[in-house]
């Protein structure tokens, strides 16, 4: 279970938040409005918001610009995440990871299985990075971008948590994570040990 460390400062980070949907604009795209109000009231930053049909290149596109830019540390996509055969958010992503995190979409179906059971299977969560940037995509319901940001990213965005979290992977001067007893120590160039 992590914790907040009470010597730790929280470092806000840019987050762009992206909806996929062939139907909705943003008089209507309640997903996004939760993300958008829960990563703000988080202390961390909106940088852009926008919404595009579900297409892999449209998709891409949007990401692709967004990883390049120094204010994006996190893009948030909600949406195209299901088994129909216009959901292809995770076509869109998986190929553009430098690295997945597969973790992400694991915790996101064991949260998601409380609320609906076994339909959670048809959820394709996925997480990864793209040149330091986090992405993770969730279904484009309310209530699943509730359960991704309350149950796994507002912590894991958060530099305070402990014993991990991704702060320190997309802001660089921040100190990266080591046990709650013990300081991180460099280890000669081959990453970081407690």
């Amino acid at each position: 279970m992590s914790h907040v460390h009470a010597n730790a400062r929280f470092v806000p980070l840019g987050i762009a938040v992206l909806t996929v949907s062939d139907t909705r604009g943003f008089d209507r795209d309640g997903s996004g409005d939760l993300l958008s109000e829960r990563l703000s009231e988080a202390g961390h930053a909106l940088v852009e918001r926008r919404i595009v049909p579900d297409d892999i290149y449209r998709i891409r596109a949007v990401v692709s610009k967004w990883v390049v830019r120094d204010d994006v540390q996190v893009i948030l996509v909600n949406g195209g995440t299901g088994f129909t055969t216009r959901d292809t958010t995770p076509e869109a992503l998986l190929p553009l990871f430098d690295r997945a995190v597969d973790g992400y979409g694991e915790l996101f179906r064991q949260l998601s299985y409380d609320s609906i059971g076994t339909s959670t299977v048809q959820s394709r969560a996925v997480g990864g990075v793209i040149n330091r940037t986090l992405v993770f995509a969730m279904p484009g319901s309310p209530k699943a971008c509730a359960t991704a940001w309350d149950g796994i990213l507002e912590s894991q965005l958060d530099a305070r948590t402990r014993p991990c979290n991704f702060v320190a992977m997309v802001m660089p001067e921040q100190q990266a994570c080591g046990t709650r007893e013990q300081p991180v120590v460099p280890d000669r160039g081959q990453g970081v040990r407690a």
